[in-house]
């Protein structure tokens, strides 16, 4: 199949990160950016929609049509922010989004980055996971195809992009060792793009995606044993 695909969050490290690999990949065939401003990025496949108001699409929502994946990697850390304020850039920034490309895209698979640790009861005592929680929990109620729940931890970012955090880059010297003692917590960027995109090919039997399971879709295409 050949997969159409609108990024939300190309900016930032992980949407930097996807549409790096949603470029590179010969089955994606074409990318929609929506931002507030310019991913500065130029390639054939790409077009982008610069868009201020991610409460509202009325007046770009006709661009958002007949697309059969979208990978929404918008986020913003919650550290200093109240539950009320982190829910509307979280939860309702997503709903929002997702509202409106459920209504025109019916065929769609929806990817959506949340994180370890997030909390599927929505009860639990830490605050951004409560509310990555219900996000996810709303999304996957929502009449798309399907909704993939990607939970990783940390990332390991791609050489040559410039989005990355340098914390991220500093972690990374250890990257292989993290990958032997906690295998569980730490996966690439190239492996988050490329299981997003074999998640709209092939399909997962679990909607929510955990480090390990992002890293065996990515590099076998298909789900294998533990």
């Amino acid at each position: 199949m050949k997969i159409k695909v609108i990024i939300f969050g190309a900016t930032g490290m992980v949407g930097e990160g996807v549409l790096h690999q949603s470029l590179l990949n010969p089955d994606v065939e074409s990318v929609l950016v929506i931002g507030r401003k310019s991913c500065n990025v130029k390639h054939f496949k790409l077009k982008e929609v610069i868009h201020n108001d991610f409460y509202n699409y009325s007046t770009v929502e006709e661009q958002l049509q007949d697309f059969n994946a979208c990978f929404f990697c918008l986020g913003v850390s919650s550290v200093g922010m109240k539950e009320q304020d982190y829910t509307r850039v979280t939860y309702d920034l997503t709903m929002q989004a997702a509202t409106v490309l459920s209504k025109h895209n019916p065929a769609m698979t929806f990817c959506y980055v949340s994180g370890t640790g997030t909390d599927s009861t929505e009860k639990g005592r830490i605050m951004w996971a409560r509310v990555k929680g219900k996000t996810e929990n709303h999304l996957a109620k929502l009449p798309f195809k399907a909704v993939y729940l990607f939970r990783p931890g940390y990332i390991k970012p791609i050489k040559g992009l410039k989005n990355a955090y340098f914390l991220s880059w500093v972690i990374g010297i250890i990257y292989p060792l993290l990958k032997i003692i906690i295998p569980k917590y730490v996966c690439t960027l190239e492996d988050l793009g490329n299981a997003m995109i074999q998640a709209v090919k092939t399909g997962y039997s679990k909607n929510i995606l955990e480090n390990k399971d992002i890293t065996r879709l990515s590099v076998n295409g298909k789900e294998r044993g533990n």
